[in-house]
C-alpha cells in the first residue's frame, strides 16, 4: 500500500481564488526516506501541511494511508508524525510532560505512553533533559524534541519540514541515522533545504518548483542532471541546481 497518492492535486492559498501553491501535482510514494527539494516558494511546507491533514486539497484527489483525504481523518492521524517548520509548545511544561501531552493527542493508548515518551527521547539524545523545562532548553534541542513528539506514536507516515534546522553537525549525522532507521518500516518525507542531507540519508528525492513535481528519482539520478558548468560544490548540488534552472525560471 502507499503511503501517499496524489492525483492532480492543486492546494490553493488565501481563499478559493489564491494563488495555487500546489499547483496540479502527481506523486506516490511508499516505505522509505524521501527527500523534498525545492527553492523557496515553490510550495514545499504547503504541501507538507496538506499531507499533515493541515490543509485542504482544492481540487485533485490525495490518499493517505489508504484513506482519502477527504474522508474520517482521526484514524489516519494515529498513524501519522508531524514536526512542522516552526511548532508551538508550552515553556512551563518539561521536556518529558511536552512529549507526554502529543503522545495523548494522538491517542497513543495510556498505559503505552511512558515506554514510547522515553524511547522517543532516547532516540534523539535527550533522555538525560527529560525533566528540564522547555524554556530552559536551546533552540537545537527544541528542534530536537519536535523530532520526539513527531516519532512518540511510532508512525507509518512521517512529515519532517526543515528537521535539521538549529542542529550542529553531530547531531545532524545522528539524525540522518534515525531516519535511515525510520525508513525500513515507514515512509518518511522530509522537507529541507539542505541537499547534502538529502544526499546522505534519502533513496529517493522529489522536486518541486511553482507547485508542481518537476523530478522524482535517485540522488544520483539527480547528480546526473548536471555538469560542471552549474552551481554547487557536489554532483548532487549541481543537478538540482540544472532542474531548478530548467523549471523555476532560473531562481537566483
Amino acid at each position: 500500500m502507499r503511503a501517499i497518492t496524489a492525483e492532480n492535486l492543486v492546494v490553493r492559498v488565501g481563499g478559493r481564488r489564491g494563488r495555487a501553491a500546489v499547483n496540479g501535482l502527481d506523486l506516490r510514494l511508499g516505505v522509505g526516506v524521501h527527500g523534498l527539494l525545492g527553492p523557496n516558494g515553490a510550495g514545499k511546507t504547503t504541501l507538507i501541511r496538506t499531507l499533515a491533514t493541515v490543509r485542504k486539497p482544492s481540487s485533485g484527489t490525495l490518499s493517505l494511508l489508504g484513506t482519502p483525504a477527504d474522508g474520517r481523518l482521526r484514524p489516519v492521524r494515529r498513524r501519522l508524525g508531524y514536526l512542522p517548520q516552526h511548532f508551538g509548545y508550552y515553556r512551563r511544561f518539561t521536556v518529558r510532560e511536552f512529549v507526554e501531552y502529543l503522545a495523548w493527542l494522538k491517542e497513543v493508548p495510556p498505559a503505552e505512553i511512558p515506554g514510547a515518551v522515553s524511547r522517543a527521547l532516547d532516540r534523539v539524545g535527550l533522555a538525560d533533559r527529560a525533566g528540564d523545562r522547555m524554556k530552559s532548553l536551546s533552540g537545537g534541542m527544541v528542534r530536537r524534541v519536535g523530532i520526539a513528539q513527531a516519532i512518540v506514536n511510532d508512525p507509518d507516515l512521517l512529515l519532517l519540514d526543515e528537521p535539521t534546522a538549529g542542529l550542529d553537525p553531530a547531531q545532524r549525522l545522528r539524525f540522518r541515522e534515525l531516519v535511515v532507521e525510520l525508513g525500513q518500516r515507514s515512509c518518511v518525507l522530509i522537507s529541507t533545504h539542505l541537499v547534502e542531507d538529502v544526499a546522505a540519508a534519502c533513496s529517493d528525492v522529489v522536486l518541486v518548483a511553482e507547485g508542481s513535481l518537476v523530478f522524482q528519482g535517485t540522488p544520483a539520478d539527480l547528480a546526473a542532471a548536471g555538469t560542471a558548468g552549474h552551481v554547487g560544490d557536489s554532483p548532487i548540488e549541481r543537478g538540482y541546481s540544472a532542474l531548478i534552472g530548467q523549471n523555476a525560471g532560473g531562481a537566483w
